[in-house]
């Protein structure tokens, strides 16, 4: 019995640990990137800001001021973008 319960909370913490480590990769792969917002292409975005669409690849518009891709850190604020109506817009790193 005792050699049962051991062995499960093992195996328990053996996939605590390989799921913090998941996380925690997942988590450094975005550090050289930032959220830009207004310069993705419908469906192309990678989430949105509060009240827009639910997340990734739900934009339904060109360059949608609320929501953002992510970018190489450094970047967005030199990223342009031309509207439908022909005017230039600089992508930003906050909700426009």
């Amino acid at each position: 019995m005792i050699n049962r319960t051991t062995t499960a909370a093992l195996a328990a913490a053996v996939a605590a640990a390989a799921l913090m480590s998941t996380g925690a990769s997942a988590q450094t792969a975005n550090t050289d990137k930032e959220k830009c917002y207004g310069v993705s292409m419908a469906g192309k975005n990678d989430c949105a800001a509060t009240g827009n669409n639910s997340c990734a690849g739900q934009s339904k518009a060109d360059y949608d001021a609320k929501a953002w891709k992510y970018v190489a850190k450094g970047s967005c604020a030199t990223m342009e973008v031309t509207l439908k109506d022909g005017m230039k817009r600089k992508g930003a790193l906050t909700p426009m």
